[in-house]
């Protein structure tokens, strides 16, 4: 998706025969790399931990507009699908703006959702400003910062990864208390004005993306090599080759001598004009020209990857592991939308107050990527099998959920969910599994977006299903019975390429 030498960390030289070299780069898997794992754990805390905070203010929206629960959970689930959904079309800003300025705009775009949010006077408002708006502006700056920690780390690409990513658990419980407070103290309005002030952050967090090289990745356009272009043509140079030239055509008396002197300063000062306005007009053709060049490289780039002969979509496992994706993130998107009025419906606010759900849910998968993480790295344990066991432990929770009505049982379940959710972090290297490293960004850029569709989803569907049958129950039975659908679908694949590889080493002995 984002194919150049920044990728993977190194840059190009020019060796006497023309060819291309690689250098590793000083900042790679250290120095400023560790800034990169501080600025997207702070990404991940304003972005994807506001986003698993929104059921506070999904039961304010719903005392406000007193809209049914189906039509109010699409402003949360737009507001996280459209995040992830654009992850794959964001990749076209990036080659052409570079990761800082994505990032800016980005931080912008989102703030800006959720001052215009607070001015909402029904809930097709808050669709466009909050869903659209404030989503896209968190996808903007939420993929950089994924993609810049794999820029600068190599050798310790997962960890830094793993760090990062903490800050959603971070984040969730830091703003489930934040957006709880603003919205006793001030209102919901008033809240989201301020949590916009608040997302204005990421704007810092974008100019820490430092790229690699300068003059790479859109953020130097101009670059340093038109200081260089025509040193031969500098006033000084002109003027003493013009007098020198003068001196060789014409060696005679001191009248052609004092006429030159006389014209000299008129001569540089003309000669510099013209040299000035060479330059601005040279630079800003070269300008258009790279921003020309950058646009059409990479959008080649990106249709190729999705759209060309790159065969991920003929890798039937991987696509077996879309259907998961589509299947699996909406279970755990649910708990954290519907959550709060299913504490009171069940009479347990107070209780709840003290210590919200949600918030032991963010705590406890902080830890759980910690441990998977490590346990995963065991040279005597599989990561499939780490990753297919925290998804089972996972659906588990999401059908005894509904059989728990006290505030201890919910309290157990919510942090199953969070330490077996913490499976998240095993995604990128499952995924590197199927399709190998060269294709690694495209694949997980096709599998955030197949979450962005289950986020975008599962929430409103839990609501249309409690507006039917006034109960919660039936959603969280029937989205973990499509998240076993897609279980289904990883543990049926490698069986069927088993049983095709028998059969083939069968017919080739049986030809022999």
């Amino acid at each position: 998706m984002y194919t150049s030498h920044e990728d993977i960390g190194y840059d190009f030289e020019d060796d006497p025969k023309d060819k291309k070299t690689l250098k590793p780069h000083p900042d790679v898997d250290g120095g400023w790399a560790w800034m990169m794992v501080l600025s997207s754990f702070f990404v991940h805390i304003l972005i994807m931990g506001s986003q698993m905070a929104l059921g506070v203010l999904n039961v304010e929206w719903l005392e406000e507009f007193h809209q049914s629960r189906g039509l109010t959970a699409w402003v949360s689930s737009l507001s996280m699908g459209v995040t992830l959904i654009v992850g794959p079309f964001i990749g076209l800003f990036i080659n052409t703006c570079g990761c800082r300025r994505t990032a800016i705009i980005g931080g912008l775009l989102n703030s800006l959702g959720w001052v215009l949010s607070a001015y909402a006077a029904n809930v097709y408002y808050l669709f466009i400003t909050f869903g659209l708006a404030a989503g896209f502006g968190s996808g903007m700056a939420y993929l950089p910062a994924v993609v810049m920690v794999g820029r600068y780390f190599q050798k310790r690409r997962a960890l830094a990864q793993g760090l990062s990513t903490t800050g959603t658990g971070f984040g969730t419980f830091l703003m489930t208390v934040l957006l709880k407070y603003l919205c006793a103290e001030y209102g919901w309005r008033n809240a989201m004005f301020i949590q916009g002030a608040v997302s204005l952050n990421l704007c810092v967090c974008g100019a820490l993306m430092r790229p690699l090289s300068p003059g790479m990745d859109g953020d130097d356009p101009e670059g340093k090599a038109p200081h260089h272009v025509l040193p031969a043509h500098s006033t000084d140079s002109v003027r003493s080759s013009g007098q020198l030239g003068e001196a060789e055509e014409k060696p005679g008396g001191p009248g052609t001598e004092d006429s030159s002197l006389g014209d000299a300063p008129a001569q540089a000062c003309r000669e510099k004009t013209v040299h000035g306005k060479d330059m601005r007009a040279f630079r800003l053709l070269k300008t258009v020209s790279q921003l020309t060049l950058r646009v059409r490289k990479g959008f080649r780039d990106w249709y190729s990857g999705y759209f060309g002969t790159a065969s991920l979509f003929t890798n039937r496992m991987f696509v077996a592991f879309i259907f998961w994706a589509l299947f699996a993130y909406s279970s755990f998107v649910i708990p954290f939308i519907h959550l709060p009025e299913i504490v009171n419906l069940y009479n347990l606010s107070e209780q709840n107050d003290v210590f919200p759900l949600t918030s032991i849910i963010a705590i406890v998968h902080i830890f759980g990527k910690v441990v998977l993480g490590v346990v995963a790295d065991l040279p005597c344990i599989s990561v499939w099998n780490v990753f297919l066991m925290a998804n089972f432990t996972l659906v588990l929770s999401i059908f005894i959920l509904p059989l728990m009505h006290t505030y201890a049982g919910l309290a157990v379940i919510c942090a199953l969910i969070g330490f077996s959710s913490g499976y998240f972090s095993l995604m990128p290297v499952v995924t590197e599994d199927l399709v190998g490293i060269e294709h690694l960004a495209n694949a997980y850029g096709i599998i955030i977006c197949a979450n962005g569709i289950s986020a975008l989803l599962g929430p409103p569907f839990a609501g249309w299903i409690y507006d039917i049958t006034q109960k919660y129950d039936f959603s969280f039975y029937i989205s973990g019975l499509l998240y076993m659908v897609g279980i289904l679908f990883l543990l049926i694949q490698p069986c069927i390429q088993i049983i095709e590889q028998s059969r083939k080493k069968y017919m080739d002995g049986a030809n022999v």
